[in-house]
């Protein structure tokens, strides 16, 4: 295991993070305290010291059993929550963007992950109903109380987050370190702003779903068990995603390791500080999504995944990169330039 650092904070972290959606069985994905401490243990033992969680997962087991699980390692950890989501159905306020949540939210997760502070805490998601500087406002007062040490947002449109980063410099407020946006070979659309808005201003971008549902492993295809058919509804399970898991499987089947590490491979090898959020139910699966450190994927092979996943990068993107605008902006003398 390698580390890279979390943006602009200095933070040290693991390149591969560990999911705890599955901490928990009150979900039909997850796995019990047991099978949960064996995926843990594995991880830390591997060099991971980047977990992440959040308020609702599991109905707060997942923090819950972190709490139990990590006092002994807690200074060498870095953990990352959330806040956002409801913890109680039907209460008005226990959920959002604003004050009262965030505070009631924070609260809540210290006292189940047993610790005096948050390392890197998200909003989990932009409800469009709190202004971006109010916010910041907020999530300041947490910073300013040592209960966060840095803060970070998820599931939000760009020119948001920038907005929120550039009011946080003139303020001279704590700014967003991270980005977490679902990010695979079957979702790149985070190329057309997130992830340029992400390099261009040194933010980390923490990818989840990297193996989209388990649609990257392979395990969808030429399948005979019904409970593993394509299923109409899922958006991740169609002709497009199956074309690009069959090109991830070739590739996994030259190199001889299994396609959940090749699309892992892809991820890390991305420009800038990209770094996959991996969970899993069992201790054999951590392990194996673990191997994918163990390799590199060609030039040629990256060639390959790009060209079977590309996307359109739509306006001002494709257009701005056209032979046209590139005739009338540099009247012929692009290729002159250095830049």
């Amino acid at each position: 295991m390698k580390y890279k650092l979390l943006g602009k904070s200095g933070l040290r972290v693991s390149e591969i993070c560990l999911g705890t959606m599955t901490f928990g069985e009150e979900w039909a994905i997850g796995t019990g305290k047991d099978e949960s401490k064996k995926i843990y243990d594995t991880f830390l033992n591997a060099g991971g010291n980047f977990i992440d969680t959040a308020n609702r997962y599991t109905e707060g087991s997942s923090e819950k059993f972190l709490g139990e699980f990590m006092p002994a390692e807690r200074n060498n950890l870095v953990i990352a929550t959330k806040y956002s989501l409801y913890t109680k159905r039907g209460s008005v306020n226990d959920g959002g963007n604003h004050r009262k949540n965030l505070v009631q939210s924070v609260e809540g997760s210290l006292k189940r992950l047993n610790t005096e502070y948050i390392d890197l805490l998200y909003l989990h998601a932009w409800d469009f109903t709190v202004g971006i500087e109010e916010v910041l406002r907020n999530l300041q007062y947490l910073v300013q109380t040592g209960k966060v040490l840095h803060i970070a947002i998820s599931d939000t449109p760009a020119w948001i987050v920038s907005q929120g980063n550039a009011i946080a410099e003139l303020r001279g407020w704590s700014s967003f370190v991270a980005v977490q946006a679902e990010y695979s070979l079957t979702q790149r659309t985070p190329e057309r702003d997130i992830i340029p808005m992400c390099n261009a201003t040194n933010v980390a971008v923490t990818a989840w779903a990297p193996l989209a549902g388990g649609a990257l492993t392979g395990k969808y295809l030429n399948t005979t068990d019904a409970s593993l058919r394509l299923k109409p509804e899922s958006t991740r399970l169609n002709d497009r995603n199956t074309t690009i898991a069959k090109e991830v499987v070739s590739i996994a089947n030259e190199i001889g390791c299994l396609a959940g590490n090749v699309a892992l491979n892809w991820i890390r090898k991305q420009k800038g500080t990209v770094i996959p959020i991996v969970g899993a139910r069992k201790e054999e699966q951590i392990k194996d999504n673990l191997n994918c450190l163990n390799f590199d994927l060609t030039d040629e092979q990256i060639y390959r995944l790009n060209e079977t996943s590309k996307i359109e990068l739509g306006f001002p993107h494709d257009f701005l990169t056209s032979d046209v605008v590139k005739e009338v902006v540099f009247g012929g003398t692009k290729d002159k330039i250095q830049f």
